[in-house]
């Protein structure tokens, strides 16, 4: 019998950040590769096309965020939306990787065949099969954000909006705008609406650390002078990451040093009134950390033209927001920056023979694979550090791990799960939407190739250099 060829070697799922970066990894390491990126919308981006909303921007600074293998030109070192979408999308045309793109193609069910030593894909098109699956998809639904509701919803005569869905049309010019939620969303649209709006009140339940940060990268800027592009960059990444690693370990060493540090910045901003807005309860950290370039959101506030609310809402009211204690926010626009809803593999159904697979059963192989599912990858980034960082590391370590299979003519590989390691939640993370879907996580280990380390210098280590052969890597033909 002649064995039917998959129609892929590799199927790529999401046209984002990651997805972008594992296509051109795959080009250059792997050009043996016959590949295929499987994109749900109509257009590159991901993130960076989905949200839309005012002043969208990076959480973490571009010379890490963006790719080691392009270079960020840009100025501008915490970045608007539209600059890194327009940067993801030259990539993908540079190299040509759009070609490879199916749009409107989302994947529907992945089932990996044994027998055959493939995995055959549903999607909302033509079924086809292919030897590697890797996600790149992200983390959060596209379709459904998180959102919580509010008795008297129904009574309100403005506008609700969520952030993830944002209408193109809505004016707040001379409006009253209450932002709720105190994550990364609403830090940076209290700042962006607030210039426009007759006011901002962004209502948090409980406070966040925020902290000011140049938008501009004044070495990265004097290193581009005296030096070429690419060493340029390549200084400024690893000071930038090891800036990062340096106080993200001071943080869990020394929390209290660090959260007296963070309050101290945010009183000599805004003074000490205020400041208790941004002194939360928990360790900085344990959740990610706010980032306001040039310190705009704290401009906005001492401006008077925004401010924030602390407590439990009780009630949408005709005209605005009723807390608990009284507290009455008028508002003509509501906007619910409540956060993301969890989802894994981009919503897909995997299974193994026909059998359902759950990755929250499973557990995760270097942050990369997972235990007892074959030739499955999924690219899952840094929650301490810029996304990219791990992404970059994964996806080159992924085509190190193709070419063997490649060189050796195995087929199959499939890291063996270890009964004696002792699962853990996979994130070390406090923030909402992970601990409402930690269920739909994969686990981590305590030990070995099964720990996460959040580490980009370990990680370079483990993956750049670490061998295939580790005795957990199962390989046949």
């Amino acid at each position: 019998m002649i064995e039917a060829a998959p129609d892929f070697d590799v199927v790529i799922v999401g046209a984002g950040l990651s997805g972008i970066g594992m296509a051109h990894h795959l080009q250059r390491l792997c050009p043996w590769a016959d590949y295929r990126i499987l994109e749900a919308r109509e257009a590159i981006g991901g993130t960076w096309d989905l949200f839309r909303y005012p002043g969208v921007r990076s959480d973490s600074d571009m010379h890490t965020l963006g790719y080691s293998f392009r270079p960020w030109r840009d100025g501008q070192a915490i970045a608007e939306g539209g600059k890194i979408r327009d940067y993801i999308e030259d990539t993908a045309s540079e190299a040509g990787i759009d070609g490879h793109i199916a749009f409107g193609t989302r994947l529907t069910r992945a089932d990996w065949s044994t027998a055959d030593a493939i995995w055959r894909l549903e999607t909302d098109g033509a079924p086809l099969t292919c030897r590697f699956l890797i996600m790149c998809a992200g983390y959060y639904s596209y379709a459904e954000g998180h959102r919580p509701h509010w008795e008297g919803e129904r009574d309100f005569a403005g506008q609700i909006v969520h952030p993830q869905f944002w209408p193109e049309e809505l004016d707040w010019r001379d409006k009253r705008v209450a932002v709720i939620g105190s994550g990364a969303t609403a830090v940076t649209l209290v700042p962006a609406m607030a210039k426009e709006a007759a006011h901002v009140t962004m209502v948090q339940r409980s406070p966040s650390y925020v902290a000011a940060r140049p938008a501009r990268d004044k070495v990265a800027a004097g290193l581009k002078r005296v030096l070429p592009l690419k060493a340029a960059a390549g200084l400024t990444r690893w000071k930038n990451v090891l800036l990062q690693q340096w106080f993200f370990r001071l943080a869990r060493h020394k929390p209290q040093q660090v959260k007296a540090k963070l309050v101290e910045l945010v009183e000599k901003e805004i003074g000490p009134e205020q400041a208790r807005h941004f002194t939360p309860s928990y360790d900085p950290w344990t959740q990610r950390l706010c980032l306001a370039p040039d310190g705009d959101l704290f401009a906005a506030i001492r401006e008077g033209d925004a401010s924030v609310v602390t407590g439990d809402i009780a009630r949408f009211g005709k005209h605005g927001l009723v807390m608990t204690d009284g507290t009455q926010i008028p508002a003509d626009i509501i906007v619910t920056a409540t956060g993301l809803k969890l989802e894994m593999a981009g919503g897909a159904a995997l299974a193994r023979d026909g059998e359902p697979v759950r990755l929250g059963d499973t557990m995760a192989y270097k942050g990369v694979m997972f235990g007892g599912l074959p030739n499955f990858a999924s690219i899952f980034g840094y929650t301490n550090a810029s996304w990219t960082l791990k992404a970059d590391l994964s996806a080159a370590w992924l085509c190190r791990l193709l070419n063997r299979m490649y060189r050796t003519g195995e087929r199959v590989v499939i890291p063996e799960a270890d009964a004696d390691v002792a699962p853990q939640p996979f994130l070390d993370f406090s923030s909402g939407y992970i601990e409402r879907a930690a269920h739909e996580l994969p686990k981590q280990g305590a030990t070995g190739p099964w720990r996460l380390r959040q580490s980009y210098s370990a990680d370079l280590m483990n993956l750049r250099y670490g061998r295939l052969d580790d005795g957990v890597l199962r390989f046949s033909r």
